[in-house]
């Protein structure tokens, strides 16, 4: 017992100061929000789009990005000739609606989600308690959704828990695309939650199908089964993308945090 008590001193603390500190270290490989240069891009050209795997990409006049649908993967940049797409370090993501997840060269910030209303906030502003639920995904995103919960990120200091049971949960978080095996299991998991609840949906596959879109065995996305409250796009999304989403969600997100660099 003594040295685990040595050790445990050595090792000092560990847990991030985020939000109200500096952004954790990330990864110069990081993909975060894409960004179009409309002074690079060529009129006419398609390229971008003709690699994208999901159909993320569309071009009119203009390029369309739709983040719901994007697997970050960068294709996109890999092919187009001119450069002109790239992915910056942003890690914020979380929008509210469905429609916030849609970029173009002229509207290429989002709207970040906003807090819950006074009357949800009041409720689980200072505990929420949330079931998460794969739906037929990779395991990707829980995958990072549970390095939320190591000693570094510690997501029980900001009240938030992952509970067993629906019966306990105040909402649910969802991943994967909504197979059609597990349509019946997510519409009664949300039913045994008790009103008033909300839906947050994690990763491409949640908001839109992911790499599965269109397949006759998928919903294509919770949205087809049950309401959503907030959307975290990505594949997967970075633990700090979950985190800074479900942060702004719950009104605790301290916008100094972000005066880097990185997040501009």
């Amino acid at each position: 017992m003594l040295k685990i008590i040595c050790a445990r001193l050595q090792q000092g603390h560990r847990t991030f100061k985020y939000p109200d500190g500096p952004i954790p270290p990330l990864p110069d490989r990081l993909r975060g929000l894409p960004a179009i240069d409309a002074a690079k891009c060529q009129a006419g050209c398609r390229a971008c789009a003709q690699v994208c795997p999901t159909g993320a990409i569309t071009v009119t006049d203009k390029v369309h990005i739709d983040l719901g649908k994007c697997l970050f993967c960068a294709e996109c940049a890999a092919a187009c000739p001119q450069q002109a797409l790239t992915f910056t370090g942003d890690h914020r993501l979380a929008v509210r609606q469905r429609q916030d997840l849609l970029i173009t060269q002229d509207r290429q910030t989002l709207q970040l989600a906003a807090a819950m209303d006074a009357k949800i906030k009041k409720l689980f502003g200072r505990s929420l308690k949330l079931r998460q639920v794969s739906t037929g995904g990779c395991n990707a995103c829980e995958a990072d959704i549970n390095v939320l919960g190591t000693l570094a990120w510690d997501l029980g200091r900001f009240g938030i828990q992952f509970v067993a049971s629906p019966r306990h949960a105040d909402g649910l978080l969802i991943t994967g695309p909504v197979t059609r095996n597990m349509q019946l299991a997510l519409k009664k998991t949300y039913d045994a939650v008790a009103d008033p609840k909300i839906v947050i949906v994690v990763g491409a596959c949640a908001i839109s199908g992911g790499p599965y879109i269109g397949h006759d065995q998928v919903n294509n996305g919770a949205e087809a089964v049950v309401p959503v409250d907030l959307y975290i796009p990505g594949c997967p999304p970075h633990p700090l993308t979950i985190l800074d989403g479900l942060l702004r969600f719950l009104g605790r997100q301290n916008a100094e945090a972000f005066k880097s660099e990185r997040g501009g």
